[in-house]
């Protein structure tokens, strides 16, 4: 078993909601996203989403487009987001690390050159929004020598006979997306994510994580109260502001810590 599914199995079992925080590589600029990954785990984050910037973000609500464009015109590459994996796993990042890509950075790089890399720099996993896995012949295999996770998407419009087929290939957890659209633009009723978990939970045990409009700590405990746990990133990115390095890291580090302590039970979250 890997660290990102021993992880997030562990702390499910000992009944905690997970934390799981997405950054768009090197967004705002290098430097602080180095520090943005070190400032969710003191948070309390369970393990971390980092996207890959790709120019054609279709998966993407504006929010993370931005950021990739910003990010991308800033030099950002798959071979720099290794070196900034790597860099932060010599400073003391020790939460799985998962990869969020689309399939054509993959591709360009070499789907097994990219995932022996990726496992050398410290990630944990992949997943690819824009590749099915009837699709992921080339991946999956290059994943698995490496020990890569490899984590897919069940949607509320995915068939019923498709989520057996997509739950066979996921390693680390499944991705349930609460809502049909794009990342950040739609806020998802708990009611209808309940009852995707539900459909996912009849075909694996694997955590059921939730992603896709979760907009802050209120949302937060309202949808994992159905979950395993939440994956947040438009909202996250928006938190900051325009500020970089440790303000950046200051502002992200307080919404993540509300995020957690919602999830804990904890107070209600501060004001503003």
């Amino acid at each position: 078993m890997s660290r990102l599914e021993e992880t997030l199995r562990a702390a499910r079992d000992r009944g905690r909601k997970l934390l799981v925080p997405f950054f768009t590589g090197e967004y705002p600029d290098r430097g602080t996203f180095r520090l943005l990954l070190l400032e969710a785990q003191a948070a309390g984050a369970d393990a971390l989403e980092v996207g890959i910037p790709f120019s054609d973000p279709a998966a993407d609500g504006p929010v993370i487009q931005q950021a990739s464009a910003a990010a991308l015109a800033g030099g950002a590459s798959v071979r720099r987001l290794l070196e900034d994996l790597a860099w932060a796993r010599s400073r003391g990042l020790s939460v799985p690390v998962l990869f969020m890509t689309y399939f054509n950075p993959v591709l360009a790089f070499g789907p097994e050159a990219f995932a022996r890399e990726a496992r050398a720099a410290g990630a944990d996993g992949v997943l690819v929004v824009d590749l099915p896995p009837e699709e992921s012949a080339e991946l999956v295999p290059a994943a698995r020598a490496q020990g890569l996770d490899t984590v897919f998407l069940v949607a509320p419009t995915t068939p019923e006979a498709r989520i057996p087929k997509i739950a066979a290939v996921c390693r680390g957890f499944v991705y349930c997306v609460a809502v049909t659209g794009v990342t950040g633009e739609k806020r998802p009723a708990a009611e209808a994510v309940a009852g995707l978990v539900e459909r996912v939970r009849r075909h694996t045990d694997l955590p059921a994580l939730v992603g896709f409009g979760v907009s802050g700590p209120d949302a937060a405990r309202a949808l994992a109260a159905a979950a395993d746990g939440v994956i947040v990133g438009s909202a996250l990115l928006e938190t900051l502001g325009g500020e970089r390095r440790e303000p950046a890291a200051h502002a992200a580090g307080l919404f993540l810590r509300d995020m957690r302590a919602a999830l804990d039970g904890g107070p209600a979250p501060r004001p503003g």
